[in-house]
């Protein structure tokens, strides 16, 4: 009795989630979608660092990368690429950034994709962060561990513990510097301000998005 109560309480807990997730809520991301796969979306950010901030979202709610099951391995890998070939013809090397459900603002799984590498710090050599080669890395982490932070960029990804001290070095060392040289920005702003300042750079990337996708199209019909 006691184990049938505790599985209806977690299904409850996980619908409740869904209910009042923002991403599992389509009409909420639509206008912000700029490509659906089967299991994924890609996703203007509503409120950009920089021009080129992009989400990757599944479909389904999972709470974060270290819990989406590996049938999708292939899916996110293929759409990673498609966003670093994008990236590199528009902007620069992609950086991927994931804050597991540590310090998430939304708990559903997303990853952010910033055209701002490649990184320079040796994050291994400093004793900061496990190097991985992939999804199975992570979800072994998570499932092992729990709550992680994730970043990679074109090279090398890296998989750090929950450390709040470790993750306010990556910010201000790492990713604050690679931002602050892809944007006219130099200082750190508040989602509020990146939501209204932030609506050019939406509508810019969406476009350059939807250029990129005749182009490769066009390749591929005449290939």
């Amino acid at each position: 009795m006691q184990r049938q109560s505790g599985a209806s309480s977690d299904h409850q807990t996980t619908t409740n989630n869904i209910k009042e997730c923002t991403f599992c809520q389509v009409e909420n991301i639509e206008s912000l979608t700029m490509k659906e796969t089967q299991n994924l979306r890609l996703v203007a950010d509503y409120a950009p660092l920089i021009e080129g901030h992009i989400l990757i979202i599944p479909k389904q709610h999972y709470t974060c990368y270290g819990d989406v099951p590996a049938s999708l391995d292939d899916e996110i890998y293929a759409l990673k690429q498609e966003v670093r070939h994008f990236f590199e013809l528009n902007y620069a090397e992609p950086v991927y950034w994931e804050h597991g459900i540590f310090h998430q603002t939304v708990y559903h799984a997303h990853l952010h994709c910033f055209p701002i590498g490649p990184l320079v710090y040796d994050l291994e050599q400093s004793g900061l962060g496990l190097r991985v080669h992939g999804q199975d890395n992570i979800r072994r982490w998570h499932q092992e561990h729990g709550h992680y932070f994730y970043l990679e960029d074109a090279h090398h990804g890296y998989l750090f513990p929950p450390n709040p001290e470790d993750y306010t070095f990556i910010i201000k060392n790492e990713l604050g510097p690679a931002v602050a040289a892809h944007s006219n920005y130099k200082g750190w702003r508040m989602p509020q301000e990146r939501q209204i300042e932030g609506k050019p750079l939406i509508a810019s990337v969406m476009a350059r998005w939807q250029t990129f996708q005749r182009n490769e199209q066009a390749d591929a019909l005449s290939s």
